[in-house]
């Protein structure tokens, strides 16, 4: 976690920071009966699983829609469920951080330009230049697309981690407030914590979702 945000982390008494052991907890909070029998939270999380599984398979249509679907979906549901659990007290989402945006981002958007270039070449470089461009701007062109492809892990990484720390931090700076405010200021901070509580339950869902279609918008350019 050595990054500009790490100061905003809770303390730990071990050697090895058990902040994120947070990643792993949603597995201990899933009932068994998930695993065994066909209950309404299987239910749900199938339909779920398939809504998604349509709508990345129109997404990656020159890749296998089966295997590329299911790991986006995947790469999603690991958002989601770490950004879930960074809303409980005590637990520090890994997600705001670099390390472990960049963990997600890099390799996949590495993995797809590689393939790209050795599978389809020629095709790579006629995206560098967009349809309809005037001959005296192409080379400015293709400086500004190489520009754009080599950032997008990092923008991809940024962006998630961006949105998760700013919402953190200001429910923890209204947070410590409360604690030296009385009646109607204290109302007032309680409801606003409640509100951005609800508006970070939704940030969590609505940034697991970019996260996972950009990528797999990205992934269909090199593979088209």
């Amino acid at each position: 976690m050595t990054n500009l945000f790490s100061v905003f982390d809770p303390t730990s008494s071990f050697q090895i920071s058990s902040n994120w052991l947070g990643s792993f907890l949603i597995l201990f909070l899933i009932p068994p009966s998930f695993w065994i029998l066909k209950n309404r939270l299987f239910y749900l999380f199938h339909k779920i699983f398939s809504s998604l599984f349509n709508e990345m398979k129109i997404l990656l249509k020159p890749i296998n829609p089966s295997g590329g679907s299911i790991i986006f979906i995947a790469v999603l549901f690991f958002i989601v469920f770490n950004n879930f659990m960074g809303l409980y007290p005590y637990i520090c989402t890994s997600t705001s951080h670099l390390v472990c945006s960049m963990t997600l981002s890099l390799p996949v958007w590495l993995s797809f330009m590689i393939y790209g270039w050795f599978k389809h070449y020629n095709y790579m470089l006629a995206h560098l230049v967009p349809q309809s461009t005037p001959g005296p701007l192409m080379v400015f062109m293709v400086m500004i697309e190489t520009v754009s492809n080599i950032i997008r892990p990092l923008t991809l990484a940024v962006r998630l981690s961006a949105n998760m720390i700013a919402g953190h931090l200001l429910m923890t700076l209204l947070g410590n407030q409360t604690a030296i405010s009385y009646n109607f200021t204290l109302l007032t901070l309680l409801i606003t914590q409640i509100l951005l509580l609800t508006l970070e339950s939704a940030v969590a869902i609505i940034q697991s979702y970019v996260f996972a279609v950009l990528s797999s918008l990205y992934s269909s350019e090199s593979t088209h």
